[in-house]
């Protein structure tokens, strides 16, 4: 019994608070920000998005280049 819930807790996934994380998905960054996922997804579009991670072709946003970007912008 000992056993299998030590696999049980090894296999359970662990949470990180979105402000702790240094890159969002785009979900994540859309609760986090307030924008869209599809206005996200249309801004990491871009070649020169500073915020974009890209891990072949899964895309993640570097959260504090996000609210630096966030801070300089007037309207999106």
């Amino acid at each position: 019994m000992d056993k299998n819930k030590s696999i049980e807790k090894q296999n359970e996934k662990k949470f990180v608070p979105i402000w702790e994380k240094s890159t969002l998905t785009i979900e994540e960054a859309a609760l986090y920000s307030g924008i869209g996922r599809n206005k996200l997804r249309q801004l990491t579009d871009d070649e020169n998005c500073p915020f974009v991670l890209w891990i072949g072709s899964k895309r993640l946003i570097k959260r504090k280049l996000l609210d630096e970007h966030i801070e300089k912008m007037f309207s999106l």
